[in-house]
């Protein structure tokens, strides 16, 4: 509002100064002093002050309508820059939480990396461990295998009587596969 009072007392003299120089004449002809020939009479000043179109606005109105919308200019202005204050203190956060999260996801990624590289160090323990317990039944099919032997070796010598081969009796139960 004093932005508004101060633009009015500053409009509105150079307006109406303006209004008092005739436009078809040039303004230094306005100014300078006129010969005893050439008199300005009371009705030709009289003329200039008068308004010769009743539509238009007079020039205090006009001085009155600028000064109100270089107002709200003026207000327009100052919540257009306090709204840029507004998105540069936020562009500032959201710059800040960047750097923050670009943190977070390098430290992420390179956590992830990490338990990859566990994952194909246990998964290649696993297969070690696969391939040694096959490897060990094999072994102990073998030791089972040849501990009945053995057995029907010791029955033979005892004297038991020994029927028929296992292997024979049940074809599909061979113990070496």
């Amino acid at each position: 509002m004093r932005l508004y009072q101060k633009s009015i007392f500053f409009i509105i003299p150079i307006i109406v100064l303006a209004g008092c120089v005739e436009v078809s004449q040039p303004l230094d002809a306005a100014f300078r002093p006129t010969g005893g020939a050439e008199k300005k009479t009371d009705s030709d000043a009289m003329k200039r002050f008068q308004n010769t179109n009743s539509d238009a606005p007079t020039v205090m109105e006009s001085a009155i309508e600028l000064s109100k919308k270089y107002a709200a200019l003026s207000d327009e202005m100052t919540a257009l820059k306090l709204e840029k204050q507004t998105l540069a203190s936020e562009n500032s956060r959201l710059k800040q939480q960047a750097g923050a999260m670009e943190q977070e996801l390098n430290q992420a990624q390179k956590e992830l990396a990490e338990a990859n590289d566990l994952l194909v160090e246990m998964q290649l323990e696993l297969n070690n461990w696969k391939t040694d317990i096959l490897g060990f039944r094999d072994e102990i099919r073998k030791a089972d295998k040849a501990q009945l032997e053995t057995l029907l070796k010791i029955l033979k010598v005892l004297g038991g009587e020994v029927k028929a081969d296992p292997s024979s009796e049940h074809p599909s139960q061979d113990p070496t596969k």
